[in-house]
């Protein structure tokens, strides 16, 4: 594992960001948390690479709120194409 940052992902929509904090805490100290809106996932930042494994570890296919969490480590994020480039089609 390179990061500390770690996707979470099968959340219920109704689950908030104090309550994943809550749980992640357990496992060392949570430096935020993000839950993408209406999507049901997020993402959870640990302070360290060794507490996120071991977060990964400890939490990974455990039921929160009646679903199975699946817990990977985050993927860079892919920078977004520019819709107001040069690409841009002319009629």
């Amino acid at each position: 594992m390179q990061g500390s940052k770690l996707y979470v992902g099968n959340l219920g929509y109704s689950v908030t960001n104090q309550q994943l904090e809550e749980l992640f805490t357990n496992q060392g100290t949570v430096k935020s948390v993000n839950i993408i809106e209406g999507k049901g996932f997020g993402f959870v930042e640990m302070s360290s690479t060794e507490e996120a494994q071991k977060a990964m570890e400890a939490l990974n296919d455990t039921e929160f709120n009646g679903r199975p969490l699946k817990i990977d480590e985050a993927r860079p994020q892919k920078p977004r194409r520019d819709f107001h480039d040069n690409n841009r089609r002319r009629y």
